[in-house]
This record gives C-alpha cells, sequence and structure tokens, in this order.
C-alpha cells in the first residue's frame, strides 16, 4: 500500500523514492508539492487550525490530549447545507484538496459546509513524543474512527451542525475509514463516499499483482510476459556474484550490489516491481494537480519500453525502466540496501527518514491490516518477494510476530465485516485497473450500499477534478455519486 492521505498507499515502493516523497500505500503514501504546474493562479491554501483530541478514547483514566490538524472550506456553506468531512490517511493532509477535488464540486452544488481532518500520527498530527512501538499502540483504525466521531461532535455542538447531515469523504485506507465510519457511528455521519476501499483485510495479497498482469495486458498482451521474463532473468542474475558489477551499472545503483540474505535480493526485486505497481495503482489519474511528479509515466509508457526490441533483451528493457522512473523523479541513483532501509524504518524520531509515514503505516499493516503484495500467486509477473519476506519485517520492525499478524487481521475483519457490510448510505466507487478493487465492493451489496466499477480507471480516479479527456465512464461515475448523494440527503 504506499505514501496518500488519499489514497493508499505502495508503501514501502514510494517509500523507496525518498528524494521526492513525503509520505497512502502501497497505499501509496503521496508525493506532496505544493508548486503548481497548469500556470493559473490560485488562492492561498487553507489555514490549517487543531482541535483538542484524546489521546486514547478506549481508557476513561486516561486524559491525555493532543492537537489534531484539521482544515475548514465555508466557500459554499449554506444555512441548509450538509457537511462534509474528508478523511485525512497515511501521510500528511494536504490543504490542496480544499481547494480542488470532486467533492468541492458537490459541495458548490449542495451547499456544504467542509472540513478535512488529519489522521493520527501522520503529518502534524503528534499524538506522543516519538513514533516508538509503544508510542504506536495508540495508532489504530478503531482510534482513528473514534478521532473523527470526537471530532464530529464537538464540532456539531461548538458551531451549531447538530441538526446538519454529515457526509464522509475518503479514498483508499481514508476510503475505508468513511464506509467504517457510517458503520460504527450511523448516528454521527448520514451518509460516505468509500473510493477505493479496501474493506477486507488480508495478510497475503497476492491478487494485486495479478491485477498489474491483467493492466500492463489490457495494453498489450505481451508485455507481463516480457516483464516475466525480465524478472525471472534478473533471478537467476542474483545467484551468481560475478553478475553483481553489471547489475549495478545497468539499474544505476547507488552502491554496488550485495546480496547477503533472501531479504537483500527480495527488495532489490520488490523495489523494481514496484515501478510497475505504482503507475499501474496511478494509471492516467489527475494528481497533477497535486504538483505530483510523473504523472505522464503511464502503463502505456512502461510497456512501450518494454516492447522496445531496440533497447535489447527483455532484462535490457527492464532496466531501461528503471532508469526512465530515477530520470522522472530526479533521482541520481538507485539505494536498494535492505539494511538503510531496515535503518530507516526503525528510527524512532519524528523527524527521521520513514516519519513521513512509512514507520506508520507499515505498523498498521502488521497490526491491523496485512496488504502484502507478494510473488506467491504464478498469475502475476514478477518474482523473488514472498509472503515471508514481508511478515518478517513485522518482527524486525516492532517485534511483531507472524501469527500475532494473523490474530490481528482476523480480528479487523471480525470487527468490520470485511466485505460483508451490514449498513446504508454508503457508495464504493472502484477502478478496474486500481489493483486494490480486489480487496473492495465492486457489485451492489443492496440498493442502498451501491458499488460503481469504473471500467478504465484507477486508485481514486473519481475524487480527482474533472478533465476533459476524462472517460466516459469516469464522467458518469461521478454523476452517479453525486445522484446518489442528492438522493439519500433527502432521506
Amino acid at each position: 500500500m504506499a505514501f496518500h492521505p488519499r489514497c493508499l498507499f505502495l508503501l514501502k515502493i514510494l517509500f523507496l523514492f525518498s528524494a521526492v516523497a513525503v509520505a497512502v500505500g502501497h497505499k501509496g503514501f503521496g508525493k506532496f508539492f505544493q508548486q503548481r504546474h497548469d500556470g493559473q493562479i490560485h488562492k492561498p491554501e487553507a489555514e490549517e487550525q487543531w482541535f483538542i483530541q484524546k489521546l486514547d478514547h478506549f481508557n476513561g483514566q486516561d486524559k491525555t490530549v493532543w492537537k489534531q490538524r484539521y482544515f475548514v472550506n465555508d466557500t459554499f456553506a449554506q444555512l441548509d447545507g450538509p457537511v462534509f468531512l474528508m478523511i485525512g490517511g497515511e501521510g500528511p493532509a494536504n490543504p490542496t484538496w480544499m481547494d480542488h477535488g470532486t467533492w468541492l464540486t458537490y459541495a458548490e452544488k449542495l451547499g456544504a459546509l467542509c472540513f478535512m481532518l488529519e489522521h493520527r500520527f501522520y503529518g502534524k498530527s503528534h499524538p506522543t513524543p516519538d513514533l516508538s512501538t509503544d508510542s504506536l499502540r495508540f495508532l489504530s483504525s478503531r482510534q482513528a474512527l473514534a478521532d473523527l466521531a470526537h471530532f464530529r461532535t464537538v464540532m456539531a455542538e461548538t458551531l451549531g451542525l447538530s441538526d446538519r447531515k454529515w457526509v464522509a469523504f475518503g479514498g483508499s485506507y481514508p476510503g475505508s475509514l468513511a464506509a467504517w465510519f457510517r458503520l460504527k457511528y450511523p448516528h454521527l455521519v448520514h451518509a460516505s463516499v468509500a473510493t477505493s476501499a479496501p474493506v477486507h483485510a488480508q495478510v497475503n495479497f497476492p491478487e494485486y499483482l495479478e491485477v498489474v498482469r491483467r493492466s500492463l495486458a489490457s495494453e498489450n498482451a505481451a508485455c507481463p510476459l516480457l516483464v516475466r521474463t525480465a524478472s525471472d532473468t534478473l533471478v537467476e542474475l542474483l545467484k551468481d556474484p560475478t553478475t553483481y558489477g553489471n547489475i549495478t551499472k545497468d539499474f544505476n545503483l547507488c552502491s554496488k550490489l550485495q546480496i547477503q540474505t533472501e531479504s537483500d535480493s527480495a527488495y532489490f526485486l520488490e523495489t523494481l516491481a514496484g515501478n510497475f505497481m505504482d503507475v499501474v495503482q496511478y494509471n492516467q489519474d489527475n494528481r497533477a494537480f497535486e504538483g505530483v511528479i510523473g504523472t505522464n509515466i503511464t502503463i502505456e509508457v512502461l510497456c512501450g519500453v518494454m516492447m522496445d526490441v531496440s533497447l535489447g533483451d527483455p532484462y535490457s528493457r527492464y532496466a531501461a525502466v528503471a532508469r526512465l522512473m530515477m530520470e522522472t523523479f530526479s533521482m541520481k541513483c538507485l539505494n536498494v540496501s535492505f539494511n538503510n532501509y531496515l535503518k530507516d524504518m526503525t528510527n524512532t524520531a519524528w523527524d527521521g527518514p520513514a516519519a513521513g509515514g512509512g514507520r506508520q503505516w507499515v505498523y498498521q499493516t502488521c497490526t491491523e491490516f496485512g496488504f502484502y503484495q507478494s510473488t506467491d500467486s504464478p498469475q502475476q509477473p514478477f518474482a523473488g518477494f514472498p509472503l515471508d519476506y514481508q511478515v518478517k519485517q513485522c518482527a524486525a520492525f516492532y517485534n511483531v510476530s507472524a501469527q500475532q499478524l494473523a490474530d490481528a487481521v482476523a480480528q479487523t475483519n471480525e470487527h468490520y465485516g470485511g466485505y460483508d457490510v451490514r449498513s446504508s448510505r454508503i457508495v464504493f466507487p472502484n477502478g478496474s485497473i486500481d489493483p486494490w478493487h480486489a480487496l473492495g465492493i465492486t457489485v451492489d451489496i443492496t440498493p442502498d450500499l451501491p458499488a460503481v466499477f469504473i471500467k478504465g480507471t484507477a486508485h481514486c480516479a473519481n475524487m480527482y477534478p474533472a478533465r476533459a479527456q476524462d472517460p466516459v465512464a469516469l464522467a458518469m461515475a461521478r454523476d452517479h455519486v453525486f445522484l446518489l448523494l442528492q438522493q439519500w440527503l433527502k432521506q
């Protein structure tokens, strides 16, 4: 999962691009930039505000509080309008969303007051002095939902909004939170838009890479076959230390490749696969409005490189993809040292290299969700990073055993219901290209729990501002969600 407050996140993969990334997961924790690239004049970003929040909502004897960051946009607010609440996720809350996005189009039409609440332990919302494992015990989806409930209750009482209908919005992990907020606190939230929401927790998630294969094949049937050939070739080369010098040059590594453990090999192979995973997850979306780099790199571009015989054999083309991604993200070289990654991920300081979201989100995967995108399925194009490699990191980073992880994931599904959502007035938009749809709701549960499955679109695509070149299916999906909100707000 990867570093985006709005969208799940390619967690470790995006973390590798730390020169440009500040935090969805694998879920992608996102790459947020304040510069604008469209040449237009934008009004100043929303001013950050602070809410006094409880540290532990489930311990009445603990009176500890902290300051949680939030933003407000009252531009479209009408006295009889609803209240929209955008849920932050596994990265810093981006104030750009207070000026842009489909939810604001809905807000303008419906006269909504808009809030965005940053998730605890991400961005500037620091509930504890550090990110030690002892501190991270206060990081969970259940505590986050209680944050949302307390914020909603206090704001309603303070601002006279108790009689308004509140609607929750979120994409990726925050999409799951939006659904679960309506599920667990139906008296506080009237409806939810749960975009690209993985509602089913799962330790091993090989289906992610299966969708990557299908998405690549939708561009050219030969593309994932060439990726598989290249990946298999590299796995064989890694067995021979005499090839490490050439591999170092081919992939422009920051230091000579050293493979001393299975984790060293798996980390390198996962890093390279991440080039394709990230592009597929966000293919042809409109993240450029946030200033996100690399939105011009699409499935078509990557498959074009893999099909280009002038670049050499499939292995050479695979290396060319890696160099293209480094050039796109202005990276001088590629750091594939697992030991460096381990060192960064176990740094518990708020100014540490993984504090933008990496350490926090991996903790949540180890203690709640799993979501590990392994190569265990034969129906996907990569090799070399099995589930065991990923699960061992839970023990290395947080002393969480494989059994504790499995138990935690089972408890998550027991608590929320997984795919078996029992609620009302929740809509589940998903894109067919997005690998996360495999853990989401893609067919209607009931008429009051509809799915909007958008053919040919990627992760959270319906949340971004509309463009003239958007597929018809995407435009129709946005309209469909709006009509549902219109209908539900009359109920």
